[in-house]
């Protein structure tokens, strides 16, 4: 939008006349939907009339919303059939899975939820996960708009300064708000994302996005139900277990947004003539992150370790559900029909790239299956699995590229434990 527009657009809302906030909405990738615009205009009106009430912060409602609306489009209830599968498939999976590992098992039942529910659910994990970038993206746009605004606007827009930051921020958080209701229609359980949605773990499943990636599969329902029962539950049991990772995890990814840089001339050079006829291209640098600059070299190795992290999660969840669906005829099929969604861009790749950029490289994810396959074949899945009691025991990038001097350390480890105990039971005689 070009100064003069601008101008006009700001003097209009400011007076009353409304502006034209379908150019707004249609930027924050929002349909043509005046109820939906409608929302928008009066919490940005409201602001004018008390301040206090947007001081630059996102509005979470907006997306949460958007979102909510996006997953009823097509949404169907839980069915009694889902229910019986589900079931049938989590019996049969928990005693294959008490075989595959040494972490505990679950107490609280499934929670089979509609596409609704799953937002519902997720967004306060996608809220935790977006603010810090969602806030400075606010800041961001404010300070271009403020910086490149007419001069005769200047006073205008120091009155309204937290307006502008809130405008900011709601486009991102709306688009976030599509991005999640599309998820919404892909997501087949509660881990699917690569994070739990839920602090207080429990498998959950969604069962009308279940049924309809099983339906693609051309295996039998009852094979693909368990083997996709036991990667969830492989990966509730893991952080259960660990009841730091969830937040570990999550801090540092919060931490490494809110130290993101945005791209000043790249603001510049779509805010210079932003218009209804290209506000395709704001929407898409928002859904791209097209406005993050260039990482630093402490921001990319920040991200390094986020990425380790999650590889060695999911990693230890190929292996373990591997283990434990030996038996199904078709778990081969199944395995790579969840490696091929994946690596085509699944949620947890969609999601985190829109925000801050972060996806797991299927490369590093491959070497740390590998690497948790060589600890359990070698030491026991009591040793791999303990590597999870603490954040300090975790492998590192290192080890995952060539664990050798990681299974030498935990053997030797074994070796004085065990000579430990001996020594005990001569001193006592057993």
């Amino acid at each position: 939008m070009n100064p003069e527009d601008f101008e006009k657009f700001l003097k209009d809302f400011l007076a009353g006349n409304g502006g034209d906030a379908a150019e707004l909405a249609a930027a924050a990738g929002l349909p043509n939907d005046p109820e939906l615009i409608s929302k928008m205009v009066s919490q940005l009106q409201a602001a004018l009339g008390n301040p206090g009430v947007m001081d630059g912060s996102v509005n979470w409602n907006l997306a949460s919303d958007q979102a909510r609306e996006l997953a009823r489009q097509g949404a169907v209830g839980v069915t009694d059939e889902s229910r019986r599968l589900i079931k049938d498939a989590l019996s049969i999976g928990e005693l294959w899975l008490n075989q595959a590992t040494s972490i505990s098992t679950l107490t609280s039942e499934p929670k089979l939820l509609t596409r609704e529910l799953w937002v519902a659910d997720a967004m306060p994990l996608f809220e935790a996960l977006s603010s810090p970038v969602a806030d400075r993206m606010g800041e961001a746009l404010a300070q271009n708009l403020t910086e490149n605004a007419p001069e005769e606007l200047t006073a205008i827009l120091g009155n309204a300064g937290g307006m502008v930051r809130s405008t900011g921020g709601a486009m991102f958080a709306m688009q976030l708000g599509q991005a999640i209701g599309k998820m919404s229609e892909e997501v087949l359980t509660g881990g699917d994302i690569g994070l739990p949605i839920f602090s207080d773990q429990r498998v959950a499943f969604v069962p009308q996005n279940l049924a309809t990636f099983i339906e693609g599969l051309e295996i039998k329902p009852d094979q693909a139900y368990i083997y996709l029962g036991v990667r969830e539950m492989a990966h509730t049991r893991l952080f259960k277990h660990s009841k730091w990772l969830r937040e570990s995890i999550v801090g540092q990814i919060s931490k490494y947004a809110s130290e993101i840089k945005f791209d000043s001339d790249r603001i510049n050079e779509i805010a210079a003539d932003f218009s209804a006829t290209n506000a395709e291209e704001l929407k898409r640098a928002l859904e791209t992150g097209a406005f993050i600059a260039a990482r630093s070299p402490e921001q990319q190795h920040a991200l390094d370790l986020i990425e380790t992290q999650l590889a060695l999660i999911e990693g230890w969840v190929d292996v373990v559900t591997e283990d434990a669906t030996k038996l199904l005829p078709k778990a081969a099929a199944i395995s790579e029909a969840v490696r091929r969604r994946r690596a085509t861009g699944g949620p947890a790749e969609k999601t985190f790239g829109t925000i801050i950029g972060l996806e797991l490289r299927p490369r590093k994810l491959r070497e740390a299956a590998a690497m948790w396959r060589r600890i359990g074949d070698e030491l026991g899945q009591e040793v791999r699995d303990g590597l999870w009691d603490h954040p300090d025991l975790l492998p590192s990038e290192q080890d995952i590229a060539d664990p050798t001097e990681l299974i030498a350390r935990l053997g030797n480890t074994q070796v004085s434990d065990d000579d430990f105990d001996q020594a005990l039971r001569d001193l006592l005689g057993e």
